[in-house]
């Protein structure tokens, strides 16, 4: 099992948001040992996160090897060429690295403060993520090309998120990897998704927004058990971030590299 962490929204000593609260964290998640750093995608819910794809430019600029993953971005909010241009030169910047997650999108908010169709979205996404699989390979869609450079194409790994329905089933025929969210869905709702997604022949599962509270205890029993029933990578989102913690659950969940 790999071990990801969720970026932090504020510095490791709990100040102010700024651009090195981004680096400082990776830099600190790399060296401790995480395999991953990941940000997220609301937009509408009252607060601010950083946008997915520039957050994670500033994080790639301050390490080597760590992955870079969005757990997950909003496509149908998006206009998709313009996320794939956005894509490609991070691919370009941080190459190898890059876990693309999309996703139709859940909340109402985020489509209404963008102007979106929240009704229309799986229908959108599942046209947008044709296109984007386009770009990502070729670097155009129809008549619509981004004339990208060649190193950066097909190098980002393209994952679908869902643990319900058809999207289990098509992260494991269509995309490079599946990844569900730990946040609402039981630890045994997740094994039955799980076995659904390898017995379509899905290889890379990715289970995310595995929340930290006060107490690591319980958060450090949930990433051992997620592993031990078969995810490939484990995310955990500790607000209340400091290297102490991130240190403490790095060095006692299985497989952490």
């Amino acid at each position: 099992m790999r071990l990801g962490f969720g970026l932090p929204f504020g510095d490791l000593a709990g100040g102010s948001v700024r651009a090195t609260s981004w680096s400082d964290a990776a830099s600190t998640a790399e060296q401790l040992g995480y395999s991953s750093i990941w940000t997220f995608d609301a937009v509408g819910r009252g607060f601010m996160l950083p946008d997915p794809l520039m957050a994670l430019v500033v994080a790639g600029a301050a390490t080597e090897r760590i992955e870079l993953g969005t757990g997950i971005m909003q496509l149908p909010i998006r206009n998709v060429v313009e996320v794939a241009h956005r894509l490609l030169t991070l691919e370009v910047a941080c190459p190898g690295r890059v876990l693309f997650g999309v996703g139709p999108g859940s909340t109402e908010a985020d489509f209404a403060l963008f102007g979106g169709d929240f009704s229309s979205r799986f229908a959108r996404f599942d046209r947008q993520w044709h296109e984007l699989q386009m770009l990502v390979r070729d670097g155009a869609v129809g008549d619509r090309n981004l004339h990208p450079w060649p190193s950066a194409l097909g190098g980002p790994a393209l994952m679908l998120a869902g643990w319900r329905g058809q999207w289990v089933e098509r992260a494991a025929t269509e995309s490079d990897g599946w990844i569900a969210s730990g946040m609402y869905a039981t630890d045994e709702e997740l094994a039955v998704a799980l076995a659904r997604y390898r017995d379509a022949g899905g290889q890379r599962a990715v289970v995310t927004n595995v929340q930290a509270d006060d107490d690591l205890e319980p958060v450090i029993d949930r990433v051992n058990h997620l592993g031990s029933i078969g995810f490939d990578d484990v995310v955990v989102i500790d607000r209340a971030a400091s290297s102490e913690r991130m240190a403490d659950i790095a060095a006692r969940t299985i497989g952490s590299d």
